[in-house]
């Protein structure tokens, strides 16, 4: 079986770790001079050579060579993620007073300290505070705002950084180079892109891709392994934004998503295309601000398309003509002037539509949906709770309630005397109406858009 490459070309020694040189310089330094500190704190995002570092050192400061496979009585690994307890510290309390086998120092490395419960940070303070002449302790850890401060305040503490895209890919092209793997400069730099400056997910991704074609492996291979959209879609895209061609944006992102490209994998492309041209690219900035909202939302291909589409005059494109069914050729047809029917409230079409009054069109202004909703709490406890849930709309002729569900729609039609009392309490007297269907989008431009993407509810986060 071959040894993965993140293995093989894990660094031996501290002169070969790349990208830290602000932490490497003064280890090496402090190992020359003999003025090693009992306790140090490495620190800092994954896969950028912390535990590595840690190895190295406790190897250096024993004077030891350092290899993969070596082991040694007085250097001791602990993983704190599953040896958290106080139990567990307590010992290491006793262990760490047994003067080391053959090397000058006894070394502990903790690995993700920051697991470790509160009576065990407790319990190895004192061991902190009071180390035997013979103990280093090298703590190593993603998340040092979980130490407590009498733990920080007692080490050394290096901060690691993320390595640049660059560094990434010149290391990876040395290792390309060394194991005879034919690949472009543009494909490790997408793969250093995707490795977000952890030298170890970027060397596996490398070595993942290695077996991709017995020819030279390009971007758009690596492009296509990953699930992404090819670098002449994510272009296409911001092209049809600007230009305001909705068309083109839909049909592109039809097919992405057919092919399975994730949303947010589309978004994050199109941000890295924005960021790497930004000079020329100065006229996406308000895209780009609305893409990095697209994490957090339930429909993530409809807010991309909305984002994508905002450039566009949606009310006036073919898409929504094209997206709908035909028309019989005894319909009324639209015209421009006219309102699409998604942009306008529709009531249920299980509730029969009932005479319209002649009402007076300013009594609309008077309305308070706060009011309304405390003047049914006080009379319907049960109607209350899901028309706190409801959207609503009110017109000259009448008051529509979107529900959302059937179930809903029903119990609040039990308390329709209620809600009527309710109106005429703010001196309106209007039709009350109740959907089972949710709230149309608040603006033509996303009811459009779900229209385009075959309908959905508009969420909020």
């Amino acid at each position: 079986m071959g040894k993965a490459l993140y293995r093989k070309y894990r660094s031996r020694s501290l002169s070969e770790i790349v990208g830290q040189p602000h932490i490497t310089a003064i280890l090496e330094r402090a190992i020359a001079n003999g003025t090693t500190a009992h306790a140090y704190l490495l620190t800092g995002p994954r896969g950028v050579g912390k535990t590595s570092i840690a190895r190295i050192l406790a190897h250096e400061i024993n004077r030891l060579p350092y290899r993969d496979e070596s082991t040694h009585l007085d250097i001791i690994e602990i993983d704190a993620a599953s040896n958290n307890s106080v139990e567990d510290i307590r010992d290491l309390r006793e262990k760490v007073q047994i003067a080391p086998v053959s090397a000058p120092k006894k070394i502990y490395i903790i690995d993700e300290v920051h697991m470790l419960s509160k009576s065990a940070f407790n319990a190895l303070l004192k061991t902190l505070e009071e180390p035997p002449e013979h103990a280093v302790f090298i703590l190593a850890t993603t998340d040092a705002d979980k130490l407590p401060a009498t733990i920080l305040s007692r080490v050394q503490r290096f901060n690691f950084r993320t390595i640049s895209q660059d560094e990434v890919a010149a290391h990876l092209r040395t290792i390309a180079d060394a194991e005879q793997i034919s690949i472009d400069d543009d494909a490790l730099q997408l793969i250093a892109r995707y490795g977000q400056g952890s030298f170890r997910d970027s060397i596996s991704l490398l070595d993942q891709m290695r077996n991709l074609s017995s020819e030279k492996i390009t971007a758009a291979m690596v492009e296509d392994s990953l699930g992404l959209a090819s670098t002449a879609e994510i272009r296409q895209l911001l092209e049809a934004y600007c230009a305001g061609d909705l068309q083109t944006i839909a049909d592109t992102l039809r097919a992405l998503e057919h092919r399975g490209v994730p949303a947010n994998a589309i978004s994050e492309q199109l941000l890295h295309e924005i960021r790497s041209d930004i000079i020329n690219k100065s006229n996406c900035l308000p895209l780009a601000d609305k893409l990095l909202s697209n994490q957090k939302t339930a429909w993530p291909y409809v807010k991309l398309l909305i984002a994508l589409s905002s450039n566009a005059d949606v009310s006036n494109s073919d898409v929504s003509a094209a997206s709908t069914p035909a028309q019989p050729e005894s319909a009324q047809p639209m015209t421009v002037n006219e309102p699409a029917p998604v942009y306008a409230p529709q009531p249920a079409s299980d509730t029969p539509q009932k005479k319209k009054k002649n009402v007076q069109p300013n009594q609309t202004a008077n309305f308070d949906w706060s009011k309304f909703l405390e003047a049914v709490h006080a009379k319907s406890t049960g109607a209350y709770s899901y028309l706190a849930k409801s959207g609503y709309e009110l017109d000259d002729q009448q008051l529509t309630i979107f529900a959302g569900k059937k179930f809903a729609k029903n119990q609040i039609e039990k308390s329709l005397p209620v809600l009527a009392g309710a109106l005429q309490a703010q001196k309106l007297d209007r039709e009350i109406i109740v959907s089972a269907k949710p709230k149309p989008p608040k603006d033509s431009q996303t009811a459009a858009i779900l229209d385009i993407m075959g309908g959905g509810e508009e969420v909020n986060l």
